[in-house]
């Protein structure tokens, strides 16, 4: 019987195992779900299946970064509780599956799943974390920011609550200097944090955006009784001044810098390409906001008791 992925995925979603499990019990119960369950549970893998209909909608945002600091990566881990995800065993399993994402160079989580590290693979990973703490743990996604010629850094926000990754250009950097460039990637990579911007520079910002911004203050100025008897021309310019501040309030480098905000994020560039002697560049940046988009379980108490009372 021919196996389709439609299949492995239906089974992956009822036991909450991984996708090459799921292939390899369906083809040794010839495409039999219930008894393809039966065979997972058969190879102790009993708990993530009991899991499998919770909802992990807590876990981390994770971080690491290749040690000449040319691949950086942030990946999402999810799991039911705040406990778990802030346990010994979820900690480790998180930058266990941060590391082999920089090595292997994937992003999509079902290749993931797949990728051996020195412990197993990372689905085997998860299935035994998911044994030990008792709850269902899923990788939810993951990305990679990768320059042969540039420096990669992550910052963590409050134990895994956000995490961003930042890209440096560096041309003619030395190699007593790099790590001058790393503390200063880490800094702005936690201003992405705090200030979250939306682009690095104006020339980010799609043209549709810009225009609709200058629409929504020229409407805004029309509003005002104040320029009621203003020529057009004048209000135009009006418009173009105020259109500078949308760009100091969404892009990273005209904002002012959180840890000094007397300097612009772009002057604190500016100042680090000089002391260490090299052309250094912002070229873009990622945000992982954990849990983001997941609809999490609500429980209603008056529905809980009724339920109890009709057993």
């Amino acid at each position: 019987m021919e196996i389709t992925a439609q299949d492995v995925a239906k089974l992956r979603e009822i036991t909450g195992v991984g996708l090459m499990a799921c292939k390899k019990a369906l083809i040794a119960t010839n495409g039999d779900i219930d008894k393809a369950c039966e065979y997972l549970r058969e190879q102790g893998m009993s708990v993530a299946a009991k899991k499998a209909s919770r909802i992990a909608a807590e876990g981390a945002v994770w971080s690491a970064t290749s040690e000449d600091k040319h691949v950086g990566a942030l990946v999402e881990v999810n799991c039911e509780s705040d406990f778990v995800a802030k346990s010994d065993v979820f900690v480790k399993l998180c930058g266990n599956i941060a590391a082999a994402v920089v090595k292997s160079g994937k992003e999509n989580p079902e290749e993931l799943y797949k990728v051996k590290t020195a412990e197993g693979t990372i689905e085997e990973l998860i299935t035994t974390a998911t044994s030990k703490t008792g709850e269902k743990i899923s990788l939810r996604r993951a990305t990679i920011l990768s320059n042969p010629k540039g420096i990669e850094e992550a910052y963590i926000h409050m134990g895994g609550k956000m995490g961003t990754l930042v890209e440096i250009a560096c041309e003619g950097l030395a190699a007593d200097k790099v790590a001058q460039v790393v503390t200063m990637a880490h800094d702005v990579a936690m201003h992405v944090a705090a200030f979250q911007p939306t682009y690095v520079r104006k020339e980010d910002v799609p043209a549709s955006a810009v225009e609709r911004e200058r629409e929504i203050i020229h409407q805004q100025l029309l509003n005002d009784e104040k320029n009621k008897n203003k020529p057009e021309a004048v209000l135009v310019k009006i418009a173009e001044n105020k259109l500078g501040k949308f760009y100091e309030e969404n892009c990273l480098l005209y904002q002012a810098f959180a840890k000094d905000p007397s300097i612009k994020v772009e002057q604190l560039v500016a100042q680090t390409a000089k002391a260490v002697g090299a052309k250094l560049e912002v070229v873009r940046f990622v945000k992982l906001v954990m849990g983001e988009g997941i609809e999490k379980r609500t429980d209603n108490l008056a529905e809980e008791v009724a339920k109890l009372a009709q057993k």
